[in-house]
């Protein structure tokens, strides 16, 4: 097995939403589809539970973003799907580069030093508190994920720069102190992929319950469609679609002549629950299809956990090997070798 082209996951912590898709699933499909690379995708469930200690909406989310994921198309037969628990070389690589990484630069972490920041805004004395070990050392786990398989490049927003930084210089201690075994990670950041709006007109996300589920009923999808927050702009007057969140999740999924279309009617007054409507109609007939097959799969969940043990054994081929190499590197080896 070669090192990955590709690498890439999504942390199983919540049902997978529009922002999601357009994010990272989206892209991810179609990586999956191109024969010449080799691609790595993951489901993040050890990191959910920095965020998540509810046993039940970690298996829940398992389920979904597998289900959602291959629904949307991703090749398994031609990428490597699996789920990041089931490769144990991952945590122990993660203890290995624990070993190496300086305190230092786990303190300059943007997470821990937001939640640090937080406990100094309430008047906390513990600027600690309720900060877990885990959510400290997130960065680590991250490079562990990465540099298991010598990832070539690694697509991530661009809040998650800074960790794909850390792995890198984590990879160089490594290699400066032991053995050069790992490669140096490129951060691709895609400046052309949407960050969605969620109902409020902030981010989408689950931190801030303003999603939009991918694949929930086409009632709940039109009733949430009409939640969106807008203006009291009358429904004849001009309007910016520049600042309209109805708008950017419509132009995440149409093509360019259906985006110039739009934006003529949003100069010439188009009314708040005639776009919402349109906006719903359009996304129900993308997700259509999809929906039905992500329903039967997450009705089969044993059809979704062959194709993750699939996944596994194949990652497996890279990570074992690779692992014992580390291992040997650091000393952590058979006595008679």
């Amino acid at each position: 097995m070669k090192n990955a082209d590709f690498l890439t996951g999504i942390t199983t912590s919540g049902t997978p939403h529009l922002g999601n898709f357009v994010g990272a699933i989206r892209p991810a499909v179609q990586t999956s589809k191109d024969k010449n690379l080799i691609s790595y995708y993951f489901l993040a469930d050890f990191h959910s539970l920095i965020k998540c200690q509810n046993p039940d909406r970690v298996k829940k989310s398992t389920l979904e973003i597998a289900a959602a994921w291959i629904a949307l198309g991703l090749d398994t037969d031609n990428c490597i799907f699996y789920r990041q628990s089931d490769i144990p070389e991952i945590p122990e690589l993660t203890w290995i580069l624990t070993c190496i990484t300086s305190k230092g630069l786990m303190n300059r972490a943007h997470a821990y030093k937001a939640n640090v920041d937080e406990n100094k805004n309430t008047g906390n004395k513990d600027l600690d508190k309720n900060i877990s070990m885990g959510l400290f050392c997130y960065p680590i786990l991250m490079a562990a994920d990465i540099l298991m398989f010598n990832a070539k490049k690694v697509p991530v927003g661009r809040d998650q720069v800074q960790h794909l930084e850390m792995t890198r210089d984590i990879a160089a201690r490594f290699n400066n102190q032991y053995k050069k075994l790992f490669t140096y990670p490129q951060v691709v950041v895609d400046e052309s992929s949407s960050i969605l709006a969620g109902l409020d007109g902030r981010k989408m996300s689950k931190s801030y319950n303003n999603t939009i589920p991918l694949f929930d009923t086409e009632k709940r999808l039109r009733k949430l469609i009409m939640k969106i927050t807008t203006n009291s702009q009358g429904p004849d007057e001009p309007k910016d679609y520049k600042t309209c969140t109805l708008f950017s999740i419509f132009e995440a999924f149409a093509s360019e002549n259906e985006i110039k279309a739009m934006k003529k009617r949003y100069s010439q007054g188009i009314a708040w629950g005639t776009m919402k409507q349109y906006l719903f109609e359009y996304i129900n007939e993308i997700l259509k299809e999809s929906r039905n097959t992500y329903n039967e799969l997450v009705n089969s969940p044993g059809d979704i956990e062959n194709i993750l043990k699939k996944g596994k054994t194949k990652a497996r081929e890279y990570s074992v090997p690779f692992l014992a190499k580390i291992r040997h590197a650091t000393g952590i080896q058979s006595l008679s070798q």
